[in-house]
């Protein structure tokens, strides 16, 4: 149990360290996220881990195994599924909706949260890097407060960790202020990603 309540005071004290940096290291003036020119839904989707992330209060208790499963239930509407291992050994998650507003810029809602529980409205999950193979992402909104690493594996070799870095950099967002998620199998600590 020690080592739980530490990891949850570790992660903590690393979410406010880099919430209060997100919200005065960003320039107001950025250009907005901006989004692959084509995306191709139906191999988009499926599962995919969460390999990093900007803290967030929706996901601070995710300790390890964060995932999204996402089913495609019509030619606008996706089925967005998220799901983590929290400090205490269990598994939560919640279910939402992605409807696509362009090709690659998407409005995810989740029913009963605050501010994100209408279908309809601006994008807020943009695809701003995509592999080829659809291997991996980076997606985001548009001002880069939320930002998320995603992986068809949950474990990525020490050169796709520096690519990774080099494109959430390309992208816009402070690699420093971008944490890992660790994964069973892959990487097993929460660090800054510039540290990776």
């Amino acid at each position: 149990m020690r080592r739980s309540r530490h990891g949850v005071r570790g992660l903590a004290a690393a979410f406010i360290a880099a919430a209060g940096a997100l919200l005065f290291a960003t320039p107001a003036a950025a250009a907005p996220l901006t989004p692959v020119p084509e995306l191709d839904v139906n191999r988009y989707v499926g599962q995919w881990y969460q390999l990093a992330a900007n803290p967030a209060p929706y996901n601070i208790d995710c300790a390890r195994d964060t995932t999204a499963f996402y089913t495609l239930l019509d030619e606008r509407n996706v089925r967005v599924e998220n799901s983590c291992t929290t400090f205490t050994g269990d598994r939560r998650g919640i279910i939402g909706n992605a409807r696509v507003n362009d090709t690659a810029a998407l409005h995810v809602s989740f029913p009963g949260v605050p501010f994100q529980d209408s279908l309809d409205g601006p994008s807020n999950y943009i695809v701003t890097y995509l592999a080829n193979d659809y291997s991996w992402a980076v997606v985001g909104d548009p001002t880069r407060i939320s930002g998320f690493v995603l992986s068809r594996s949950p474990v990525v070799s020490d050169d796709a960790w520096r690519e990774i870095r080099n494109v959430v950099e390309a992208s816009g967002y402070n690699s420093c202020l971008m944490l890992t998620s660790p994964t069973t199998e892959g990487l097993q600590e929460i660090k800054p990603l510039c540290a990776v």
